[in-house]
């Protein structure tokens, strides 16, 4: 039996039974991210989470624009931007609950005009799943009086370092192509152990290891047009396509004691070493449309897809998951862009609502997740500004003896904008 296939059983008892232990995690906490490849990041930045993931038809000059990467056209200055990520969410069988959290940093970005207005280069590296995860699943053994313990935990996930361009190729009409090299490594470990009636270990705890390394490419496009309104309105318009196919990697999976397969000098018995092979990921669709008054307030719908239930992991299971979609209904707004000296004036709110059918599925139940965003930018100076973004959902049920997970979400982040960058220098 696969790895895979154990975590998906013992998720499905810890789900009955529900033993919590603390988990620490990167940008996730989740106890669902035990399946597939993880939580996907399809949020976006800061700027976006705020607007509840907005960004595929909208974005602006100030920040880097990188759900689609025909919006970079509006970059026309130099911009860095990067976040930190926590997350803490509160955990319910119904019966029993714990509280678990976790965070980092979540990306670090840049975008800058080859020529203002008309085409733009950016790279960055973020963070595209995260596998973090740590439990305890107890129960009896069939037919004895012996009970069982596991503790399964992982982390880790999929990274990209991309470079995109975006370009202006009609009027109102851009263009973006989005390249990532993809990285990064899920470690999972299982440790079982055999307790008498007295809660006694029974033999030699056992423990199995994996590790899957990921080294490939992934390529996505975007569109964006927009047409007036108004003098002072604008209808935007963008989609997105993300194509992942098989992406390539290395298992390495070994079997011992407990404590010894994590170990690389420790004793056990390697079942592959750094076996090449792959996991297939079904591409991903996006599209959406927003108003905007300029200088104003932005209001957008917006909504992802991906074929999940086409998944395929190392060992070519399906892992039962299902297709995911997700919607998000956000906007923002500026009080009043030219007031200088009125910082609240000037601070652009951000509010939003996202629903997410997510692609786990247990006891025939696919998980839902549902927040409300909260945000805002906060400028530093005339051009740079502190972001900031809060969600507080909900995911999940306790019906059937699932779990339910009630979360907040926060990021924090800065983009550093400088026009001045090619410009050069007339008085020293």
């Amino acid at each position: 039996m696969s790895i895979s296939t154990r975590i998906k059983l013992l998720l499905s008892t810890f789900c009955s039974f529900f033993i919590f232990s603390e988990v620490n995690a990167q940008s996730s906490a989740s106890t669902y991210s035990a399946l597939g490849i993880g939580d996907f990041n399809n949020s976006g930045l800061t700027t976006n989470r705020g607007m509840g993931g907005l960004g595929i038809s909208f974005g602006t000059g100030w920040s880097v624009n990188y759900m689609n990467p025909a919006l970079s056209t509006r970059n026309t200055i130099f911009n860095f931007q990067a976040a930190f990520n926590y997350e803490r969410i509160g955990v319910s069988s119904g019966e029993t609950s714990e509280l678990a959290d976790g965070g980092g940093l979540s990306y670090v970005l840049m975008s800058l005009p080859i020529n203002s207005g008309k085409s733009t280069l950016g790279m960055g590296i973020n963070q595209l799943t995260s596998v973090n995860y740590n439990l305890l699943v107890s129960g009896q053994v069939a037919g004895t009086d012996f009970n069982s313990l596991n503790r399964i935990d992982g982390v880790g996930g999929v990274s990209e370092a991309y470079l995109s361009t975006g370009f202006l190729v009609a009027k109102n009409l851009s263009l973006g192509i989005h390249g990532s090299y993809l990285f990064g490594s899920t470690i999972r470990t299982n440790q079982l152990s055999l307790l008498d009636e007295s809660g006694n270990p029974i033999g030699i705890s056992s423990e199995l290891f994996q590790r899957f390394s990921v080294s490939d490419f992934a390529v996505k496009g975007g569109a964006h047009y927009f047409f007036k309104a108004g003098s002072k309105n604008n209808i935007h318009i963008g989609a997105i396509y993300q194509a992942f196919g098989n992406i390539n990697g290395k298992e390495f999976a070994k079997t011992g004691n407990f404590g010894e397969a994590s170990r690389p000098d420790g004793d056990g018995e390697v079942i592959s070493d750094d076996v090449p092979g792959s996991v297939y990921v079904p591409n991903r669709i996006g599209f959406g449309v927003s108003f905007e008054k300029i200088n104003k307030f932005v209001i957008g719908l917006e909504g992802q897809y991906h074929q999940l239930s086409q998944f395929r992991s190392f060992d070519g299971n399906t892992e039962e998951l299902g297709d995911s979609f997700t919607i998000a209904l956000g906007g923002q707004l500026t009080p009043d862009f030219g007031a200088v000296d009125n910082l609240f004036k000037r601070t652009t709110y951000r509010l939003g609502l996202e629903y997410q059918q997510t692609p786990y599925i247990l006891s025939s139940i696919q998980v839902q997740d549902i927040g409300i965003n909260f945000g805002g930018s906060v400028p530093i100076n005339s051009l740079s500004l502190t972001n900031f973004a809060i969600k507080l959902g909900t995911r999940g049920t306790t019906e059937n003896g699932l779990i339910r997970e009630n979360y907040v979400n926060f990021s924090l982040g800065f983009s550093l904008n400088d026009n001045t960058w090619f410009y050069k220098r007339v008085f020293e």
